[in-house]
């Protein structure tokens, strides 16, 4: 699927585990969701030219091919249902229980969900490596020094990997057998769906919108603040 479908699937996975997600308090609720739609581009590293590869110059381009080359090519390690979550979490595990690095992870996430939905965001810092450096940095740190340490975020890393996975795995090119395709290199797919037809532009990313902000409104203090004025509204129709 393209980038901001990827996206959109997993702010909308982040904010329906809401209720079961190991965070307390909105700062980290909203850590929490932008985590998971952010990861959910992570799988996409494996090769270079990607919105991931691009995102901050040669800081996230050299590692691409690097990690492109130990995957495999394109769809084949980091989009393994099974091995992907656990070498992207374990990544998130060893960074967690440091400020520093996990402040660089979780502005790894912000900063690729800017870039997958710069088309709903006004102007184009995001899109620039300087802009997206600062925004993203800029926003993990405020999210990170409101919230308590975020231990949480190899499970963010490992639901936005399985979300990314999800989505390619409805795509005519599919996702790796996992961890069998080692022995021999054979994909699965759900559909005969492409990426980028007018099905996944036009009906799966509106869908993954609503459905995010649905399940933030539903499962946040949204709700409750929203509630009254939204009687109002209908008393008045």
């Amino acid at each position: 699927m393209l980038g901001h479908s990827h996206a959109l699937s997993g702010l909308a996975a982040g904010a329906a585990t809401l209720p079961w997600a190991p965070v307390e308090g909105t700062v980290a609720q909203v850590a929490w969701v932008a985590a998971v739609g952010g990861f959910a581009m992570l799988p996409d590293l494996d090769h270079t030219g990607s919105t991931v590869s691009d995102m901050w110059g040669p800081v996230t381009d050299v590692p691409s091919g690097a990690i492109g080359r130990l995957a495999g090519g394109h769809r084949w390690g980091t989009h393994d249902a099974v091995l992907a979550p656990l070498a992207f979490g374990a990544v998130a595990l060893a960074a967690a229980n440091l400020f520093w690095s996990s402040l660089v992870v979780m502005a790894l996430a912000i900063g690729l969900a800017l870039r997958a939905l710069h088309f709903v965001i006004p102007g184009r810092a995001e899109n620039t490596v300087v802009g997206n450096l600062l925004l993203s940095f800029g926003a993990a740190w405020l999210l990170l020094d409101h919230s308590p340490q975020p231990t949480w975020l190899p499970v963010a890393v490992g639901l936005g990997v399985l979300t990314h996975v999800a989505g390619d795995l409805i795509t005519k090119q599919g996702v790796p057998l996992p961890v069998l395709w080692l022995a021999r290199r054979k994909r699965i797919a759900l559909t005969p769906m492409r990426t980028g037809t007018t099905l996944e532009k036009a009906v799966l990313a509106p869908l993954f919108l609503g459905v995010a902000v649905w399940f933030v409104y539903a499962n946040t203090g949204a709700r409750e603040a929203l509630d009254p004025y939204l009687q109002d509204l209908l008393s008045l129709g």
